[in-house]
Order: structure tokens, then sequence, then C-alpha cells
């Protein structure tokens, strides 16, 4: 079977209330597989592709969500699971030995490098071993050492989607902020070219790299983008994903400076928002990650892409109606999955 062609899979899509799992889930259904499309909100916007069967699932904090997720892959007949969102990382690294016995496939990171991807100091301190430039980094009791006029950046060690982040221009301000952001961050904030990288390593380490720029950037997310290529912020990003121990689908975002310089701010084992851009620029992103995650190889040939190749998206719209009907439709159709 030519490596543009598979087999129609059953996949699980956790998070797909987000945009990188409703991305995916829509990526997969062109690509003929099926798709069970999995979130905490019963009213997730990825429960309205047509065509999937969607499963209300516990957030993956709450203590039932791997009996929940286990259940529902032998209930399914699920073949892989795929993570949409960070939270659902590091429970679903903790099942992979029961998910492998039952023959559902897991393509993620080891635990400890799950760890450092959703822990923003460990991240820190991982970059800085191997030499790689990224933003200065306090602890809120190391706030004394901040220097003077210093911009800085307020986010939760563990956060993500760029939930409860603040810029702030002073220590004091800082302090105050530390006081009310669960496990508080600082880092400077750094000014130049954003960008996102749109990842895929195999399991030999080879990686392949899609550079987007993050030309307008609204609550985390890329709404206008570009494609472009820049021989030194990619050859950090493939230093980052060596040194983190990166495998399958991520995204790396950092900033070139002003002088060419790079600065790598942050790295998620999980697809990122605007990777449908990589696809329209020709990079078979999400077809090569299922050949991955069933084990076959990766063909980087298809992973090259078109510079200069733009996204512009916004908010819309996407259903209004009565929730109880929404629910008894996702019922129908689970049932008839």
């Amino acid at each position: 079977m030519p490596a543009d062609q598979h087999a129609p899979r059953r996949i699980l899509v956790t998070g797909v209330g987000a945009n990188p799992g409703f991305g995916l889930t829509r990526s997969l259904i062109r690509r003929g597989h099926t798709v069970i499309a999995a979130d905490a909100n019963r009213l997730a916007p990825g429960f309205l592709l047509p065509s999937v069967v969607p499963r209300v699932i516990p957030l993956a904090g709450d203590s039932d969500f791997p009996g929940v997720m286990a259940g529902l892959c032998r209930d399914l007949a699920v073949e892989a699971v795929v993570a949409g969102i960070e939270p659902d990382l590091e429970p679903l690294t903790q099942m992979a030995p029961g998910l492998d016995a039952d023959g559902v496939r897991l393509w993620l990171p080891d635990a400890p490098s799950v760890r450092v991807c959703t822990d923003k100091a460990l991240f820190h301190e991982v970059l800085t071993e191997h030499g790689i430039a990224t933003p200065r980094t306090w602890q809120p009791t190391d706030l004394d050492q901040v220097p003077d006029g210093a911009e800085l950046v307020i986010k939760p060690r563990r956060g993500h989607g760029a939930q409860n982040v603040h810029f702030v221009r002073s220590r004091e301000h800082a302090r105050v902020l530390c006081e009310l952001v669960a496990e508080p961050l600082v880092q400077e904030r750094i000014h130049g070219r954003e960008f996102t990288a749109d990842c895929l390593v195999d399991r030999s380490g080879r990686a392949s790299v899609i550079l987007r720029s993050r030309d307008l950037v609204k609550a985390g997310l890329a709404t206008v983008s570009t494609t472009f290529d820049d021989p030194t912020a990619r050859g950090l990003v493939v230093r980052t994903l060596s040194a983190v121990g990166a495998l399958g689908l991520c995204c790396v975002q950092g900033f070139i400076l002003g002088d060419g310089t790079v600065t790598i701010t942050e790295l998620n084992a999980r697809a990122a928002g605007g990777f449908p851009l990589t696809e329209a620029a020709g990079a078979d992103l999400v077809g090569q990650m299922v050949n991955g995650l069933f084990g076959m190889p990766v063909d980087h040939s298809r992973l090259t892409y078109r510079t200069g190749m733009f996204m512009t998206s916004y908010t819309e719209t996407l259903a209004v109606g009565e929730a109880a009907e929404l629910e008894r439709t996702a019922t129908a159709k689970g049932e008839a999955s």
C-alpha cells in the first residue's frame, strides 16, 4: 500500500473541544478513518463533526479517567489513542502498558520526557543543561534576582493553552500575580518573530520540522500564520527535540530575535492548533503520524513544505440549539457506532 494510503482505522482523539484535537479529528476523517471524539465537555465542538463517534470522558485528573478510557477502547474496538491536549498526556503515558496489552496503540515519549514537556520549570532546566537558549526563569521565591526594568511573564508552571498568562514590567506586580496564579513561574518576556515548528520525530530520532511564523496571536492561538524557513531556527528546534527526547507528533515554539539568534520557549507533545497550515503547505503531517502510530516507517520525503503559504482563522459560531437535543443526537450517534 502506498505511503499516502492507509487502511481505515478506529482512532480515539481526546480534547476535541480544543483546536489541536478538533483539527486532528477533521484531518483523520478526511483520510477515511473512524474517529472516536472524546472530551470532558458535553458540548465540545468536535462532537459536531460529521461521522465522529462522540464520547464524554472525565477530566484527566479525575480518578476514573483511566478506567473510562480503557473501557471505551475495549467497547468501541479502538485501535489507537491520540492526545489532543496536555493534561491527557501523563495519564495516558501511565496507561500505555495496559493499552498495549489490549492492542491499543499510543505514540508518545516516555514518562520523563512527557514531564519535561508539561513542566515549564523542568523544561527550562533541561534546555539550559544542553546549552539551548531559552528565557531566563525564576521561582517566586527568587524575584529579588530579577534585573531592574525587566519585562516579565507570569504563568502557571504546568499550564497550557495560554491560560492565566500575565505580562508585567515590575517585580512588585510579579509578586502580586504569584499570589494569584497556581504554581506560578516567572520568565523574562522575549520580543521578536514568534514561530511554531510542527514536528514529527520517528523512532530512530530523525525529525522533520515545518516552521510557521505566528504573525497575529490571540489568546495563545495564531490567527494569522505564514510558513517560512530559517536554518538557525530549524537547527535549534532539532536540538530541542533531541534534548527532551521527543517522539511522534509534537510542536516547538520560540522567537527569532532581531540579530538572528533564536530562543526556544516551549515544546508540546501534541499537535499545534495551527497545523492545518503545515498540511496545506504540502507536508503530510497527519498521514505520516498514522504511519508511525501503527509501526510503519515515517516517509520524511513527504514532510517537505512550501514557504510563503499563509493561513487566517477566526472564531465562528459552529452551532446554536438546545443542549438536550445535541445530547440526544450524540447518544444516537454513539449507539449507532
